[in-house]
């Protein structure tokens, strides 16, 4: 009979939800070489060779340090690969440095005012690297002693030995020592460090020298070489973390509490400038260095007028983060106004930006992007299928091409086959429609759909006919 224990299942699920597909998941950097040269195809990146190269030197002068409060827009067609690019940028940036992600509609849905919001992502994408020393002792255990009473209460007294190459030291233990040990389960071999300061003990490792004393170990056994020198030594420890995680713990009464809490409403100005003094005073003394990381505004069209006035200021700040925008929008009007503006962004502001942009992909590169979709979605594609759904990308767009590989392959699955096929493509697309055939059934059907405006078109003009309307070409693709 099978299995009904809860935690099998909870594995399961588990699994399923960690291999779960996004849309870009399939993009591991850049993909260019040591010369900033874009690679055809690499890290998952096809084509855009112009626009990676130029977002590889941006990055490299973000490694390096010596770029920041900078604007920078990419530009380009609905489905050629902006966020993409984005994507790849922050994954070669790796952890250390931040890396914020917003979408130009998100400042308005939240509960706080617009200014507030886009300070607290500038202040997330600006890293604190704080430095401090600490006095440890390291060494490999040799012997320890615990006197345990006779009437079974705790230990309160005990003996260490710790030796590096050089030299060997008995050390007394106290009780909570005592019962870090017992809890560690640190015995003679093992490699320790003690934070003097806290009393901290942390185990790095069993010692080479005590590998064959057992037949067999478990994977999880990490060896390590004694220290050598002395005992007690001064370590420099690093912390790397953001001004707005700084912002909460000091603006709440819980502390840092606040950041597992979510709601963290409005932070008052007097509580970041008294952090940013503090920060000033670290930097002066050689405690503390600014990280400028990225913060990446897609859908940048849909912030407004008040959005655009803080983001001229805000980017000339000392420590602001530079600062990566992306939009497919033309000549259009800026959010608030009246007036037209290319990319919907101001001209004060686009003046100040490095302009990025990004051209629609041939259809060579578009087979080389369904290849690794197909890849990365596991599934399985005759070279007919991809043929087809190249051309199906080339003449509709690359994302309806993409959309179809699933639900192909599910197709495929229904019928038992090893492969997706042409036939499995061929009923897929007839069954969900792309943005053109959308738009010739609506021009074909509009009097059976409510509000349609289709109609008073016809009457003022007094030329167009029911169904020799030409098909406009959709344009928010």
């Amino acid at each position: 009979m099978a299995s009904t224990d809860p935690k099998k299942i909870a594995e399961v699920r588990d699994v399923h939800r960690l291999e779960r597909i996004g849309a870009h998941s399939h993009i591991r950097g850049l993909g260019l070489d040591d010369a900033l040269d874009a690679r055809m195809v690499s890290q998952g990146m096809v084509g855009q060779n112009g626009a990676r190269r130029a977002a590889g030197v941006i990055l490299q002068m973000i490694q390096e340090g010596k770029i920041a409060g900078r604007a920078i827009l990419i530009a380009g067609q609905p489905g050629t690969g902006k966020t993409a690019i984005a994507m790849g940028m922050a994954k070669a940036l790796g952890d250390d440095t931040p890396f914020t992600m917003l979408a130009g509609s998100e400042i308005f849905s939240l509960e706080m005012s617009k200014t507030e919001a886009l300070t607290q992502a500038f202040r997330r994408s600006i890293g604190i690297r704080i430095r401090e020393e600490a006095e440890i002792i390291e060494g490999e255990v040799v012997e320890v002693e615990i006197e345990r009473p006779a009437n079974g209460q705790a230990a309160t007294f005990g003996k260490m030995t710790l030796k590096t190459t050089e030299m060997e030291t008995m050390y007394d233990l106290g009780q909570k020592m005592i019962e870090t040990i017992q809890k560690e389960n640190i015995q003679a071999g093992d490699i320790i460090t003690i934070d003097k300061s806290s009393g901290k003990i942390s185990l790095l490792g069993r010692s080479f020298a005590r590998s064959r004393d057992y037949d067999a170990m478990g994977p999880q056994t990490r060896f390590v070489q004694c220290p050598e020198g002395e005992l007690q030594k001064r370590k420099e420890v690093v912390h790397t973390v953001n001004l707005h995680e700084i912002d909460v713990i000091n603006s709440r009464q819980q502390g840092f509490l606040a950041l597992f809490a979510g709601d963290t409403g409005e932070i008052k100005s007097e509580v970041r400038e008294q952090i940013d003094a503090k920060v000033a005073e670290w930097r002066e003394e050689g405690k503390a260095d600014i990280v400028p990381g990225v913060l990446f505004i897609d859908e940048v069209h849909m912030l407004d007028i008040e959005c655009f006035s803080f983001l001229n200021r805000a980017l000339e700040m000392e420590s602001a983060p530079v600062v990566i925008m992306a939009t497919n929008r033309g000549i259009t009007n800026i959010r608030g106004t009246d007036y037209k503006s290319p990319h919907g962004i101001p001209l004060d502001l686009l003046d100040r930006m490095l302009i990025i942009s990004t051209q629609p992909y041939t259809q060579r590169e578009i087979r080389r992007i369904i290849d690794i979709r197909a890849e990365e979605e596991d599934v399985e594609m005759t070279d007919e299928g991809k043929d087809l759904l190249t051309k199906i990308g080339a003449e509709s767009t690359l994302r309806y091409a993409i959309h179809l590989i699933t639900v192909s392959n599910l197709v495929a699955m229904k019928r038992k086959a090893q492969e997706v096929d042409v036939q499995d493509i061929r009923k897929v697309y007839s069954l969900f429609v792309d943005v053109k055939r959308s738009t010739q059934f609506l021009m074909e059907y509009h009097e059976e759909f409510m509000f349609s405006e289709m109609q008073e078109d016809d009457d003022n003009t007094g030329t167009a006919q029911d169904g020799d309307t030409p098909i406009p070409q959709a344009t928010g693709r």
